[in-house]
């Protein structure tokens, strides 16, 4: 059962994060509340800037055309503005929400082609890092790649199946595959370089270089089942990158596994190492 908007809120306050649910509607929306300080906007240029250096030559080239299709670096995005150029593209738009939902509305939002955007952003002391995902992650790192239908069909096909799985027992399996793909996906054309486009990636400095560039990255040719079997780390890089051929092979892959089979073979097993697959 989906918990309440007004537990989740005092879970949330209980716990120091930072959004306001109080003001959450039913489906854990807000106003994005378009309110925001001239500090706030020269924060948002310099994470914009920075970054942009590296997405130019790190970035799949599907990131890097949402970018120049949506216009996101300029300043703050009014997200409404924005979804209407969403929708024209692939049909998604772009919802406001004070930081984590839970997973049952979050799937749902997914379904449904809506995207939750944290509607605050991370103070100039929080550049290089943050706990809680903020405004810069959420849009920056994932809404490029939802101008792209065949990564928009994957998204909306996994809120569809997400509770599905999560009912059969594969809670973390489910979660990996997010992980892995939208968070920290590496993609590799035929006679193409190495390149990013998942989330995790695309808001960090410091990780994308390491994934896409350094020797030490350990990069695994995409396998929907290992991909869920394989643990993944929450506070440091990743020990493990996942690369596609592309979008296609992801959605396709999704769309015709045995999800029953996947977690009845796997449920109770332990977690692959992700240094070893």
């Amino acid at each position: 059962m989906t918990m309440s908007v007004a537990d989740y809120a005092r879970e949330c306050a209980a716990q120091g994060l930072r959004g306001d649910y109080s003001v959450c509607r039913a489906d854990f929306t807000v106003a994005q509340g378009y309110d925001y300080s001239a500090d706030e906007q020269a924060v948002w240029r310099t994470l914009c800037d920075r970054q942009t250096k590296l997405t130019r030559k790190l970035a799949h080239h599907s990131y890097l055309d949402g970018v120049a299709a949506l216009g996101l670096l300029d300043q703050i995005p009014d997200f409404g503005a924005v979804s209407e150029k969403l929708r024209k593209l692939t049909g998604w738009e772009i919802v406001a929400v004070p930081g984590l939902i839970p997973a049952a509305p979050f799937f749902d939002h997914l379904a449904h082609r809506r995207f939750p955007v944290t509607n605050w952003l991370r103070t100039r002391q929080e550049l290089d890092y943050i706990v809680e995902p903020d405004m810069f992650h959420d849009f920056f790192g994932h809404v490029p790649a939802l101008t792209q239908p065949v990564f928009a069909d994957f998204m909306q096909m996994y809120g569809e199946k997400a509770e599905d799985v999560i009912a059969l027992g594969g809670d973390e399996m489910i979660t990996r595959l997010y992980w892995y793909t939208a968070e920290y996906g590496l993609m590799q054309e035929a006679g193409q370089p190495l390149k990013a486009f998942g989330a995790g990636l695309m808001s960090s400095f410091t990780e994308l270089q390491f994934a896409v560039e350094s020797r030490d990255a350990h990069h695994v040719a995409f396998d929907l089942e290992t991909v869920m079997r394989t643990g993944y780390e929450i506070d440091k890089f990743q020990r493990a990158y996942f690369v596609l051929p592309s979008f296609d092979v992801l959605r396709d892959a999704f769309q015709t596994a045995d999800m029953a089979g996947i977690v009845g073979r796997n449920k109770g097993k332990p977690v692959l190492d992700p240094a070893a697959v």
